[in-house]
């Protein structure tokens, strides 16, 4: 195993465009980080300039205390799991596993022990003797994590390997890849767009927009402190809600009324003027389903709920609004840096799954007024964080 360090990684395309701009990680020993964002955010490119498939611009790749920026992929003792799996597919599941030390002329004592080692902790028993082509796409990925475990690599890189599967078995798998790399305790940086699976695999996470490193912290710190508009927006299922307002004394002035803030809260952004606020759906509540002490720690409005999903386990309720240019712009910048997720000028509340407000009525709404956050429309600055 081994640390791996990047400092002040860049890697430019002929054309000057920065693919991965000043990126500085330190990935510790046995760690699971996960580097995610939307496509063109960088992060494949920083796998690549791990393993040494692609070149590095500036700056230093330290992998185990040496510095590999000039090192072949061969020779920097890394075993890269890929999206297509890359099998071979005239080649047993066996055979497939066992490649790589076979290439390295290794004894058959040993390539049968460790083969059948990776196949047990796998699950593989069964199908060594399959091809490929038989197996299911979890199955194929399981073969080509198991010709990483033979390798006896210091660390894993995996390149959005659960990418082709389908819901339910990116979920298994999600599971098992946690579990495996828990008990191998190997250094593992994983490379996704799904922030589920970085949310929960990773002992932490760095989240990347344009080449640009946000933030580095670990799950919950990114989901309850994000740093920016962008981190906040892309973390979380449904993203936060971002709505225009003003802070006039304790007073935030939202587009259905007035919420109080905590004092230390509302002076971070008195005397901005226009900024936004976001919160995410889950501190939102049917005002009616509450008891009066909850209801005291924070503050109801009255809103015009356009639409109503239930889903067993809880509820969601939709309520449009208007914002001003300035804040529709940045929602709108935000939304094409998100590929393609929704930043609508419109409010997600979290329901009680006993909640029975419907579509079309006025409802009084419950907001928990200490998880607002406030955002700086212009630089997308967390105006709120805790210190």
């Amino acid at each position: 195993m081994a640390a791996i360090e990047m400092r002040n990684i860049v890697k430019k395309y002929g054309d000057g465009f920065p693919a991965v701009n000043d990126v500085s990680i330190d990935v510790e020993d046995g760690e699971f980080m996960i580097l995610v964002g939307p496509s063109g955010c960088g992060k494949s490119t920083l796998l690549r300039m791990i393993v040494g498939l692609e070149d590095i611009t500036s700056g230093d790749m330290v992998i185990g205390g040496k510095r590999v920026n000039a090192l072949a992929p061969r020779d920097r003792n890394l075993a890269m799991v890929f999206q297509n799996y890359a099998l071979y597919p005239h080649l047993s599941v066996f055979e497939n596993i066992a490649f790589p030390l076979r290439l390295a002329g290794r004894p058959e004592s040993e390539v049968e022990s460790k083969v059948r080692d990776a196949s047990k902790t796998l699950e593989l028993d069964e199908h060594l003797q399959r091809k490929p082509g038989n197996l299911s796409g979890g199955q194929r990925q399981r073969v080509a994590m198991g010709r990483a475990i033979v390798r006896d690599a210091d660390a894993f890189l995996f390149d959005e390997p659960l990418s082709n599967l389908d819901a339910k078995l990116r979920g298994q798998m999600r599971t098992e890849i946690a579990r495996l790399q828990k008990r191998l305790g190997i250094t593992t940086v994983y490379v996704t767009h799904d922030q589920t699976e970085a949310m929960t695999l990773g002992d932490r996470v760095a989240v990347l927009r344009r080449g640009v490193l946000q933030q580095l912290a670990t799950p919950r710190e990114l989901y309850t402190q994000p740093v920016n508009l962008f981190v906040a927006g892309f973390i979380g299922s449904p993203p936060m809600n971002f709505l225009p307002a003003q802070v006039n004394g304790d007073q935030l002035e939202l587009p259905f009324g007035s919420v109080t803030l905590p004092k230390d809260k509302a002076a971070k952004a008195e005397g901005r003027g226009v900024i936004i606020a976001g919160i995410r759906p889950e501190h939102f509540n049917d005002a009616a389903v509450l008891d009066a002490q909850t209801k005291a720690k924070g503050a109801t409005f009255t809103a015009h709920v356009d639409v109503v999903e239930w889903l067993g386990h809880e509820a969601y309720a939709y309520v449009p609004f208007e914002a001003s240019p300035d804040v529709a712009d940045q929602l709108a910048e935000l939304e094409r840096d998100l590929d393609g997720e929704s930043i609508r000028t419109q409010l997600v509340i979290g329901l009680d799954a006993n909640s029975t407000i419907a579509k079309g009525e006025d409802a009084e709404i419950w907001v928990d007024s200490s998880e607002v956050h406030l955002f700086d429309p212009a630089t997308g600055e967390n105006l709120t964080l805790s210190t």
